[in-house]
């Protein structure tokens, strides 16, 4: 699935390309949106010891799963509030526990962006243009648990992939509350494939 966002150069905005590891694999870098350079590029000062190419480019990463977030929570209670069909009420709640479980590690991740000194991008405009999820479009109980399903492992999937690029990066601290989102979301994952249809 795509991310939105071409990684080249545009006027007023960079990428995190350089501030990722060198020899790290072009796909990712190519997967990561761009964000505004007097925010991203410069993280504030700080006498945590990790260098400052480092706190950028584990900033932008941070900021990537943050909107990505915040869009499959909207998603969650999309479904949540339009779900129909013979199997409502069960699912019904269930999407409303996978909202809260998306929007549970928000805070953490937001803050951790800020003690690297970067700057947390958490509107909904920011969510809207930096997410690469697909949007959610449809009705029915059945096909909400399908798209529901396709994004929580999108994610899952990218999810590990930050970790993996922070660890290039050396930042632990970071890698290891990816690593937290990432469990949950595979969790979130499970229980909606457990609700789907055998094929």
């Amino acid at each position: 699935m795509g991310w939105g966002h071409p990684t080249h150069l545009r006027s007023g905005l960079v990428t995190i390309g350089h501030s990722l590891p060198v020899g790290w694999g072009v796909g990712l870098r190519r997967r990561f949106a761009s964000y505004d350079s007097d925010t991203m590029s410069k993280p504030k000062s700080t006498r945590n010891a990790l260098s400052t190419k480092t706190r950028a480019g584990a900033a932008a990463l941070l900021n990537q799963t943050l909107a990505e977030l915040f869009d499959l929570y909207s998603q969650c209670k999309q479904a949540h509030w339009n779900v129909r069909g013979p199997r409502f009420y069960s699912l019904h709640l269930l999407f409303d526990q996978l909202a809260q479980a998306a929007l549970e590690p928000i805070d953490d991740v937001a803050e951790r962006i800020t003690a690297l000194g970067g700057v947390a991008l958490g509107t909904v405009r920011h969510a809207a243009g930096a997410s690469g999820l697909k949007e959610i479009d449809a009705s029915g109980d059945d096909a909400y648990v399908m798209l529901l399903a396709e994004r929580f492992g999108a994610l899952g999937n990218r999810t590990r992939e930050a970790v993996d690029a922070l660890a290039k990066l050396e930042d632990a601290g970071s890698a290891d509350l990816l690593t937290e989102v990432s469990r949950a979301l595979d969790k979130a994952l499970w229980m909606l494939e457990a609700h789907e249809k055998a094929k």
